[in-house]
């Protein structure tokens, strides 16, 4: 079973596959914490698409996915940057996806957010009337699935913005006629570079103060607001600013185990496209919270940190790729194929370090498939057994 890997030294290094892992036997959403999986898009590899045209899914596939993590007990976070929004996914696409997941949701008795948006705006039609009447369009359907809405950072927005008071003007809208409680979304530009300055401003601190304004503002209409800067310290102070019954969600994926562990003062939930791949060993790991035993989380999910932080290098937005390559490696899906064409966004040497990481942790429930799948992708660019 051993295979060549190569690494970005252009070396090639053997390696020896460990054996079948005892991955955590699914269970119930933990109790402690509100967790929930950002989760990826299966494609329809038979498609006859081009990368800039509508995205061909692969529904089963994709609905399957959500049911394995409905079944470890984590809800899922839909049609969020992790299901490519923006990068293969179009709004179009995405609507479909919301109500699809929604009903598998209501069956599965599943927790679902989805991401609500402005991404069927061409850049040359925003405004901030335009901005403010696609995410109403966009709300209109989630909220119509019976789900939680996630009001995404937007690119749209982030363009026509003058200053604090447009965000302050259109989040002041929408939060006023919200059906129920939505989460605001914090995407840093390491995720996305046409989010830079959002909430107003280049500035983090007076970019917090905007949002927190909004916030309490609104405190009623706010469920939680979704971090995801890769800035641990900065995540603890503004949560600590949150007005009572306003969740925090970590998005960070480099710093999660402490963030949800927390601290004295209080802790964070979680909305994390890394807990995609990690679904089994982050449920358990949480549900040792629900018991009182924090050394037994961190011991569970600290291993985990060195594969996420690898699969979220710079460039940040291509870590879907990885997400992918892990799903294919660990027989969710058939293919390594994305929406977009977005499996090449990353070198053969990540996606080989991505293995051996996962490996690693025992991620994958057939050793030999994983290894079998991932020789296949070797040899397709030339490496050798």
């Amino acid at each position: 079973m051993s295979l060549l890997l190569p690494r970005a030294d252009g070396s090639l290094a053997r390696y020896e596959p460990r054996p079948a892992p005892a991955l955590p036997a699914p269970g119930g959403p933990a109790r402690s914490r509100t967790v929930f999986a950002a989760a990826h898009v299966v494609a329809d590899p038979y498609a006859d698409v081009s990368p800039d045209g509508p995205a061909a899914v692969d529904w089963e596939a994709t609905l399957a996915f959500r049911r394995h993590l409905w079944a470890h007990g984590l809800g899922v976070a839909e049609a969020m940057d992790t299901a490519q929004r923006g990068m293969g996914l179009e709004w179009a696409g995405a609507a479909e996806l919301i109500r699809r997941s929604a009903a598998e949701a209501r069956a599965a008795g599943g927790a679902l957010v989805c991401g609500a948006g402005t991404d069927q705006l061409a850049p040359r039609e925003a405004s901030l009337a335009r901005v403010t009447a696609a995410y109403e369009e966009q709300l209109a359907v989630v909220e119509e699935a019976g789900a939680t809405a996630v009001l995404m950072a937007s690119r749209a927005l982030a363009a026509v913005a003058r200053g604090p008071e447009d965000y302050l003007a259109v989040y002041g809208r929408l939060l006023e006629q919200t059906a129920r409680p939505v989460v605001l979304h914090w995407l840093g530009p390491m995720f996305d570079p046409a989010l830079a300055g959002y909430w107003g401003s280049p500035d983090l601190d007076a970019a917090t103060g905007t949002l927190l304004g909004i916030v309490r503002e609104h405190a009623a209409k706010v469920d939680g607001v979704k971090v995801s800067l890769l800035d641990a310290r900065r995540e603890v102070a503004l949560r600590r600013r949150l007005p009572a019954g306003v969740k925090c969600y970590t998005g960070d994926d480099f710093h999660y185990p402490e963030l949800i562990e927390g601290d004295r003062v209080g802790f964070s939930h979680a909305l994390l496209g890394v807990f995609d791949p990690l679904a089994p060993l982050a449920a358990r790991a949480v549900r040792s919270l629900d018991e009182g035993d924090g050394e037994a989380f961190r011991e569970r999910l600290d291993p985990t940190v060195a594969l996420a932080r690898h699969l979220f290098g710079a460039p940040t937005r291509h870590y879907k790729t990885g997400v992918v390559l892990l799903a294919w490696l660990a027989g969710h899906q058939s293919h390594f194929t994305m929406v977009g064409g977005h499996q090449s966004a990353r070198s053969l040497p990540h996606l080989a370090r991505a293995y051996e990481l996962a490996d690693g942790l025992g991620l994958f429930p057939d050793p030999e498939l994983a290894a079998a799948r991932m020789r296949n992708l070797l040899a397709v660019h030339g490496v050798a057994p």
